[in-house]
């Protein structure tokens, strides 16, 4: 069996608000998957985002600068289908991360759907690290919001980011 020289391109989409360690653990463990990996920011309103896209993405960025991973990461903005954005950006995988069986049925839906629109383009599922299954960024938020530490669950930078958005020590 000969080893396969295709350069593998993989889409890890989420709105990212704020970014967390889970997202953090998702990312450097995709890197190990694929050449280069795309991280899709998304527009998305109806989940009425903290940070703006601008700096969703530059958090992103930030953040996976620190990674040290051989794989190339690109971070792009996104309000297109999904599909149509792995379309665009090449990708032969779209990478998500799963923390519990809630998230597995929601993904399984989306998969069904995806499968439809573009079947060579294949999903695969990383579960989260146990030390990350609980880390929501709607639940991080909401911590910060009370005062609260989220040092557990997300990077430092994030942490400084996001106490700053809410105006809260």
């Amino acid at each position: 069996m000969t080893k396969s020289t295709a350069f593998r391109v993989g889409l890890y989409p989420g709105t990212f608000d704020p970014m967390t360690n889970g997202h953090v653990d998702i990312i450097a463990r995709a890197c190990k998957l694929v050449d280069r990996l795309v991280i899709g920011v998304a527009v998305n309103e109806d989940k009425a985002p903290l940070f703006t896209l601008a700096e969703r993405v530059e958090m992103v960025e930030h953040e996976c600068a620190k990674l040290g991973v051989a794989t190339e990461i690109i971070v792009r903005p996104f309000d297109t289908l999904l599909m149509n954005f792995a379309e665009s950006v090449g990708a032969q995988i779209i990478v998500r991360g799963l923390r519990a069986v809630a998230d597995f049925e929601y993904e399984f839906a989306m998969v069904g759907m995806n499968q439809k629109l573009n079947p060579a383009i294949e999903t695969v599922f990383l579960m989260a690290d146990a030390t990350h299954q609980a880390i929501a960024s709607r639940l991080v938020k909401e911590i910060a919001r009370l005062q609260g530490s989220v040092a557990h669950f997300v990077p430092p930078d994030v942490e400084r980011r996001l106490r700053a958005k809410l105006g809260v020590p």
